[in-house]
């Protein structure tokens, strides 16, 4: 099955009864680049007003390829660091400035982090990307501060992560996608034509997000409604929308559902079980029970790593998809670094032959005393050499991603820990939720059998022989 959905663990889409969907960015998706700028600016003059922060602030421009999703912030230091899927850092920068590998051993004498401690904060959603930037930028300008105008590091990743909080909670940065909804949202009609048949296959469908109702009301009404053929309006669309719904806590916790008038937004209070229509609040479990379902009858897709997929797999057992918009760019990159890696894995097995002979002759030094100096100096100048054309075409494969940090799943060689997380919690995953909804409703998914290290040692010795 050629397909842009990729499989972690099998998925019968025939026996999903529910499809649930996360609203921003996964069922309705946003300008990333326009909206984190915008993001970036609130910040800034939340900072600068409510903080105390400079008036330089507002000479910052956004970079919005400075920072990937997936990183981690070092509080305590000023630090941006990409973990492999063991948590050992693997790039790091202050500020915006690169950490050289003699500086960065000194700073972090274990390989290895502990994410559960206060000190580090994760930056898992498109929301954190102008957090990320913004944090960087000011811990260069307190680094070249003569009159201590900033505070400590962990101060101001607190206070840019608060201003961040605030942005959403008092509505300034949705105030300004309401009035410019063509600069920040993109219309998607092949979504609603997707949405339309997997109606028509018998999938009821539904909606958990965390914005207000208002909010929810807007952007379906702009978003979807113009492109329903089958449909009416999206209240017809979707058989619950449920707004103000608190994730992750909702996959957790008991909160109490108010039901929601759509017409003026008006709210009561919820005694009897949940029927079709829209609702504030409310908690997993009561849904999965009063709908009379089983965990694995619904598939919910979201954008976000933490609220929406893997609380969700740790305290439910519903199914569960992730939208990484960034994997469009990542897979086309892929695409076009498959030579460079392929000239790198020719040369590598020019190299490990002539490493093994190495290795011998070192060995036998010890043992017998005696050595080949003219042969040792031949195969390392060889070894040398082949390195030298690795390190050329490591950095013409670099070239192809992000220039401060690669690849978005991958760091070095090993999976980067967003990838990992991807890989643990997300059933399926896909840059965007066309490439599901293009499919068959009664698609199954078959995960890739994978080949563990002794495995693939057992076929290599096989195709040498």
């Amino acid at each position: 099955m050629n397909s842009n959905v990729y499989v972690n663990r099998t998925l019968n889409l025939k026996k999903i009864k529910y499809l649930g969907l996360d609203m921003d960015h996964t069922l309705v998706r946003y300008n990333s680049e326009n909206f984190e700028k915008l993001s970036h600016s609130i910040i800034k003059e939340k900072l600068i007003k409510n903080r105390a922060y400079p008036e330089t602030l507002r000479k910052l421009q956004f970079d919005y390829n400075f920072a990937i999703r997936g990183l981690v912030i070092d509080r305590q230091k000023g630090n941006l660091l990409k973990l492999n899927r063991y948590t050992a850092i693997r790039n790091s920068y202050h500020g915006l400035k690169p950490i050289d590998f003699k500086n960065h051993q000194k700073i972090y004498k274990s390989t290895y982090i502990d994410l559960s401690t206060g000190q580090y904060l994760a930056i898992d959603t498109f929301f954190s990307l102008s957090l990320a930037v913004l944090f960087s930028q000011i811990v260069d300008l307190k680094d070249n501060d003569t009159q201590n105008k900033y505070p400590e590091y962990a101060k101001i990743a607190d206070d840019v992560l608060d201003a961040v909080d605030e942005a959403h909670r008092d509505g300034s940065l949705k105030d300004e996608v309401r009035k410019n909804l063509d600069q920040y949202i993109i219309m998607d009609p092949a979504v609603v034509e997707g949405l339309e048949k997997f109606k028509r296959h018998g999938k009821k469908i539904f909606i958990v997000t965390n914005s207000d109702f208002h909010y929810s009301k807007l952007l379906l009404d702009y978003a979807i409604n113009p492109f329903l053929k089958e449909h009416k309006s999206w209240h017809d669309l979707f058989e619950y929308v449920i707004t103000f719904a608190s994730k992750p806590r909702f996959f957790y916790e008991g909160a109490k559902y108010l039901k929601v008038n759509p017409e003026d937004g008006t709210m009561t209070n919820v005694s009897e079980k949940l029927t079709p229509g829209m609702y504030q609040g409310g908690n997993a479990r009561q849904f999965t029970s009063d709908l009379n379902l089983d965990g694995d009858d619904i598939l919910y897709i979201g954008d976000h790593i933490y609220g929406d997929i893997l609380r969700l797999k740790k305290d439910c057992n519903w199914r569960t998809a992730m939208v990484i918009e960034e994997l469009a760019q990542e897979v086309e990159s892929n695409k076009k670094a498959q030579p460079i890696i392929d000239e790198i894995e020719g040369l590598m097995a020019k190299k490990e032959p002539l490493e093994d002979d190495l290795t011998q002759m070192m060995t036998e030094r010890v043992e017998s005393g005696k050595i080949d100096e003219v042969q040792s100096e031949t195969l390392q100048k060889k070894i040398t050499e082949i390195d030298t054309q690795i390190s050329g075409l490591i950095k013409k494969q670099q070239v192809l991603y992000n220039p401060q940090w690669g690849q978005l799943m991958r760091a070095g060689n090993e999976e980067s820990y967003l990838a990992y997380q991807v890989e643990r919690y997300a059933c399926v995953y896909m840059a965007k939720l066309q490439d599901l909804l293009e499919l068959s409703p009664r698609t199954y998914f078959r995960a890739p059998r994978r080949a563990l290290s002794h495995e693939k040692t057992a076929t290599a010795v096989e195709e040498i022989e």
